[in-house]
């Protein structure tokens, strides 16, 4: 049975993923920062509780086991002011959520699934790593760096059998517009007003479809959106 850990299990993404992994017969390690929030999870599993800033609880929670597919979802997006009126901790934390603390919790892996030869490596990350709109910079520039961190690995794993996905949703509708506007829910609300967005089972879907494959299959890449969202027109100035 191979062992799964999901990093940001607590939230929609989080959760959609751990039950979909369990009904497909995973054994799963869930990952939170929140104590209260890993035990009030439906599922029986392993947790482990840590900041992923916090590069020594990381270790000492990780120490001696044993990952099979790693999932690198936590996350998240904070503002969306025009980079010019936005706050340095916000881009600062952005960093630390979408890039620090994924390269941390990769690196401590690889090296046991590389000696192993068996692994995979599943980045959660956007279509906003594809396509910038206003707003978007930092966060934007954090999930193109988690795309080409992926694809990176790929090249740099070539002979290992370890394989990376890069799953890259638009639209989805969680928590994640309330906590980009800082618990502003009529923000958040207005997001999804109005059209049909995916929804967090339609991303772990994607997840656990690119796990299942057979070991000699590697998806890159999965880039999705709902049907009522497309990229948008390049933006012109006129005067």
């Amino acid at each position: 049975m191979k062992t799964v850990l999901i990093t940001g299990a607590t939230g929609d993404f989080g959760k959609a993923m751990s039950e979909r992994f369990a009904k497909a017969g995973y054994s799963l390690i869930l990952h939170g920062r929140s104590p209260e929030k890993l035990a009030g999870l439906n599922i029986k599993v392993e947790t482990v509780c840590f900041d992923l800033n916090d590069r020594a609880a990381m270790e000492a929670a990780l120490k001696n086991k044993t990952i099979d597919v790693l999932v690198n979802n936590a996350g998240g997006a904070l503002g969306q002011d025009k980079a010019q009126n936005s706050a340095l901790d916000d881009w600062e934390a952005m960093i630390d959520m979408n890039v620090t603390g994924l390269v941390r919790m990769t690196h401590m892996v690889l090296g046991g699934m590389v000696e192993r030869k068996s692994g995979h490596i599943i980045n959660i990350g956007s279509t906003a790593g594809n396509y910038p709109y206003p707003g978007g910079h930092v966060y934007c520039a954090s999930k193109a760096f988690v795309k080409q961190f992926s694809l990176a690995l790929r090249s740099d794993l070539q002979g290992t059998k370890v394989r990376v996905t890069n799953i890259e949703p638009g639209m989805v509708e969680t928590q994640f517009s309330l906590v980009r506007f800082k618990g502003d829910a009529d923000k958040a609300k207005a997001v999804y007003a109005n059209t049909n967005p995916l929804k967090p089972e339609d991303v772990a879907e994607a997840v656990v479809w690119a796990a299942s494959q057979p070991e000699h299959v590697n998806i890159n890449r999965i880039e999705m959106m709902p049907t009522t969202q497309s990229p948008g027109a390049l933006q012109v100035e006129r005067f």
